[in-house]
C-alpha cells in the first residue's frame, strides 16, 4: 500500500504537471491571435474617415473597385462571400491574401445590419 505521504507527493506532482501543460496550451492559443503575422493593422494617417470608407457588406462591385489595390477578382470574392462581422473576416475566411488586405484595409469598413 502507498503511504499517505507518497499519495500527497504524487498529487502535487500531478498538479504541477497539469499546471505546466495548461500554461503551454494558453501560450499557444495566445500566439494564434487573428492579427498575428499580418503586419500593422492600425489605420494609416492618410486613410479616409470611417464614414467615407467602402462598406464591404453593402457596396456593389463598382464601389469596391474604387478601393486602391482592389481588382475585379477580389471585389467579386468579397461580394460572393458576404456577410462579414469585421473587415478582418476577409483574412480569417481566406477571401483575400495578407498583401491585398494590407493594401485595402484603410479604405474599407464592415457595417452590419441592425436587427
Amino acid at each position: 500500500m502507498e503511504s499517505h505521504e507518497n499519495k500527497r507527493v504524487r498529487r502535487i506532482r500531478i498538479f504541477f504537471a497539469l499546471a505546466v501543460f495548461l500554461a503551454g496550451v494558453i501560450s499557444a492559443i495566445a500566439q494564434e491571435t487573428p492579427w498575428e503575422g499580418r503586419g500593422d493593422l492600425r489605420t494609416s494617417q492618410n486613410a479616409p474617415p470611417p464614414e467615407d470608407r467602402i462598406d464591404i457588406n453593402h457596396a456593389n462591385l463598382q464601389a469596391l473597385l474604387k478601393v486602391p489595390g482592389m481588382t475585379p477578382s477580389w471585389a467579386g470574392r468579397i461580394v460572393r462571400f458576404r456577410p462579414y462581422r469585421t473587415k478582418l473576416d476577409l483574412l480569417d475566411r481566406g477571401i483575400v491574401p495578407d498583401k491585398v488586405y494590407d493594401c485595402i484595409k484603410d479604405f474599407i469598413i464592415a457595417h452590419r445590419d441592425k436587427h
